[in-house]
């Protein structure tokens, strides 16, 4: 999905930044992370959806992947 990133940090100003985004014609959003999917990613999801409407896509960004441990050469045989 493409959509607009959102960055604000603090729930209020992602609502802004969402309004600001809605009335210039985007309906499709991706809240970057800034807790790492935690209380504060969630409470400001929340703020995103609310200012978005039900018309509009919100997402939070994907988790990256974990990074894969190197396996030894006496395991790899």
């Amino acid at each position: 999905m493409s959509g607009a990133q959102v960055t604000a940090r603090r729930p209020a100003d992602v609502a802004r930044e969402i309004e600001a985004l809605v009335a210039a014609g985007c309906s499709e959003f991706i809240l970057r992370r800034v807790d790492s999917g935690g209380t504060l990613d969630l409470e400001r999801l929340g703020a995103a959806r609310y200012a978005a409407g039900l018309q509009s896509v919100v997402v939070l960004e994907a988790a990256p992947a974990p990074e894969s441990s190197p396996v030894p050469e006496a395991a790899a045989r």
